[in-house]
């Protein structure tokens, strides 16, 4: 399922909870010093703003960066002493967000435990699998059990992605592993007309009712 993505007048830099506490503190600093290089270089672009996100920050521009003024940035970024480089992804204009599913993993994956899979579990596995590579998610994973009876869970992923859908095209039916089990990745189903919970992430019901 494909829905549109936000402005593009936006550059978007994942990073970790670290680096974003670290880097808003100075935030009206790092909007200067982009804006005096921007200046130097003789371009009309602006930084309006910096905004916190839960996966990274989000720079929002007067103007839609093109690829000269996201080279401004990422240096300006890699040479920041408030973030850990290590921990900063490459950073992107906005994408449409599309959900994916991914299935074959019990609600209760580990051994002798009833410690369910969580959202960061799900990121951990996403960041060492070399088939996400280049894939940045546009919000946190969603987990669910299958139903109320069920011991397996259906993972709700949403990714940016290109026009061409390429980096879902690339992922659809795709397997891996997720300790000693094997995951599926699927498209999520769109249903129109039909609401969407945004709370268990199911058909039929809106966010309230649940």
């Amino acid at each position: 399922m494909t829905t549109k993505g936000p402005s593009r007048k936006q550059v978007i830099i994942p990073m970790s909870k670290d680096n974003i506490d670290s880097f808003m503190k100075n935030s009206s600093l790092h909007i200067a010093n982009i804006n005096r290089q921007f200046c130097n270089a003789k371009s009309e672009i602006l930084v309006d703003y910096i905004q916190a996100e839960p996966l990274g920050i989000t720079i929002v521009t007067n103007e839609v960066s093109q690829q000269s003024n996201l080279m401004i940035i990422d240096q300006y970024i890699k040479h920041s002493n408030a973030v850990n480089i290590l921990q900063v992804d490459e950073l992107h204009l906005p994408k449409s967000k599309l959900c994916l599913k991914i299935i074959g993993i019990p609600y209760f994956p580990h051994d002798n435990s009833q410690e369910c899979l969580t959202s960061n579990d799900i990121e951990l596995v996403l960041k060492q699998n070399q088939i996400f590579n280049n894939i940045s998610l546009a919000s946190k994973p969603r987990v669910i059990k299958v139903s109320p009876k069920s011991d397996m869970s259906i993972m709700w992923i949403n990714i940016w992605d290109v026009q061409s859908r390429s980096n879902t095209k690339m992922l659809i039916n795709r397997y891996f592993n997720v300790g000693k089990y094997i995951a599926t990745i699927q498209e999520a189903n769109m249903n129109p007309g039909v609401p969407q919970c945004k709370n268990c992430w199911k058909w039929g019901h809106a966010t309230f009712l649940c």
